[in-house]
């Protein structure tokens, strides 16, 4: 018996010096990341460079998988499901994470129970445009014209419960005009409205609206977000500019499975505030309308609860519902 006590005894005191080991050279092997949106967009192109900081700093490949689906669903579910060893990480982002919550009536994943919050990445900045042939120039006289014309101005948005529409039912809400939300199926098919004339306002990303606004075909008249941004320092938020408090972001960040090891966790957040905060790297996404920010994990997961909260308000004053 006691030599049987003493094999055990030995047996996880190796164990326990095989996870002290295993924890201070993470990660020893591959690393994935995923992503719940297809290829090619802002976001996806962040983290891409983001995780090739990360194979560079590391010494372990850190391959990124798109996983596209329901809204961000698909591939934010995989990340919950995912065993929580560190080995599998992924993009963060409001949609699936402080949105979807409250605008679908059931998802595979809780927000943000079934999640460990590693840190924030940043914020995708919209902007508020209108086509030109609308004769207003400023957010106030755009409040002014609508409330005159209730119901008539046509806001184009790239589907309902997206980031463009609720931007917009926010602001809505907030100064008491009427429009008529017309969704479409993407963002690239609501700003092709846009420029027609099809519709006469839209609240997109400044990446998508940028180049049409230099070119003189659409007319932008503020940014969504707290502060000025530097992809378009020109312009006042709308907060700024009339509306009070009002603030729209989308933000995004990484995170893991719940049960991620604390030390893991903490090499991770560290190694991503040097990549985003080093200053070539945050000059380079600067024009793509995108804000670096960091945090720590404990902020992270006080903003996904805070966000929660808000967008529900937004929707439930919208009467918005999934379609």
């Amino acid at each position: 018996m006691k030599q049987s006590l003493v094999w055990i005894h030995g047996a996880l005191l190796c164990l326990a010096v095989v996870a002290g080991e295993a924890a201070d050279t993470y990660p020893s092997r591959p690393v994935r990341f995923i992503i719940p949106y297809p290829a090619g967009g802002a976001t996806d192109i962040l983290a891409r460079s983001l995780a090739q900081k990360l194979t560079e700093v590391t010494g372990q490949p850190v391959f990124v998988e798109n996983r596209a689906g329901a809204g961000g669903a698909i591939g934010t579910d995989a990340i919950a499901k995912a065993a929580p060893d560190g080995y599998t990480i992924g993009l963060a982002h409001a949609g699936p994470l402080a949105i979807n919550p409250s605008l679908l009536k059931k998802l595979p994943y809780n927000s943000p129970r079934d999640f460990t919050p590693i840190s924030l990445m940043g914020l995708q900045e919209n902007v508020v445009v209108v086509h030109p042939s609308l004769p207003v120039r400023s957010i106030k006289q755009l409040i002014a014209l609508a409330k005159a014309r209730p119901g008539e101005i046509i806001m184009g948005s790239g589907g309902t419960g997206t980031g463009s529409h609720l931007a917009g039912a926010m602001f809505l809400s907030m100064t008491g005009v009427k429009m008529l939300h017309v969704p479409y199926k993407g963002n690239a098919p609501a700003v092709i409205a846009l420029l027609s004339g099809e519709t006469q306002i839209m609240f997109p990303t400044i990446l998508t609206a940028k180049p049409h606004v230099e070119a003189g075909r659409l007319r932008a008249l503020a940014v969504t977000t707290a502060q000025r941004v530097a992809a378009m320092p020109n312009l006042p938020t709308v907060a700024q500019a009339g509306v009070p408090h009002y603030e729209s972001s989308i933000w995004f960040g990484v995170m893991g499975p719940a049960g991620m090891p604390a030390d893991m966790v903490t090499r991770l957040n560290t190694e991503v505030g040097k990549i985003l905060n080093a200053p070539s790297f945050k000059a380079s996404f600067v024009n793509q309308g995108l804000d670096i920010k960091t945090s720590s994990p404990e902020e992270f997961i006080k903003l996904i609860t805070t966000e929660k909260v808000k967008w529900a308000k937004v929707v439930k004053d919208a009467g918005i519902h999934a379609q």
